[in-house]
């Protein structure tokens, strides 16, 4: 397995393709949600992935603070294949890389509902009300930081 972060500059146009492709393929046609993926935060993104001999095997997104909205964020998670660990792997490198790049004191995501108790098995907790984004039903969570982190 092979793993990348680049941002959004670094980008080849064939890596950039293959990235929406497996985006549009999971949130669009596999949830049936019809929305704006391309929201212009991509452009300030670091891009997160791992790949195999199939292919991007999973993806995320990573934001520094004060581009979704006041912390550190990522976002767009998808493992391409369920039950194998890449979701949690590329969540874990996605933490990793965010305490190297920007030092924050917490984390914060907008989880689908669904996947709740997944994040939390990464030490995610609820900070509020679920909420509908895009006709699908999420909740904000936190994963608090320490320093020594």
């Amino acid at each position: 397995m092979e793993y990348a972060i680049k941002h959004f500059d670094s980008l080849t146009p064939r890596e950039l393709y293959e990235l929406l492709r497996l985006r549009s393929k999971v949130f669009v046609v596999e949830q049936r949600c019809i929305y704006q993926d391309l929201d212009d935060y991509d452009l300030d993104c670091y891009h997160l992935w791992l790949r195999d001999e199939q292919g991007i095997a999973a993806y995320m997104r990573l934001l520094d603070k004060g581009k979704y909205p006041d912390s550190v964020s990522f976002g767009r998670i998808i493992a391409a294949r369920r039950r194998e660990g890449l979701g949690t792997e590329i969540v874990r490198r996605g933490i990793i890389e965010a305490k190297r790049l920007y030092s924050p004191d917490k984390i914060r995501i907008g989880a689908q509902l669904q996947a709740e108790e997944f994040y939390k098995t990464l030490g995610f907790v609820r900070c509020g009300e679920e909420y509908d984004e895009d006709g699908i039903i999420h909740v904000h969570m936190v994963l608090p930081l320490r320093k020594e982190d």
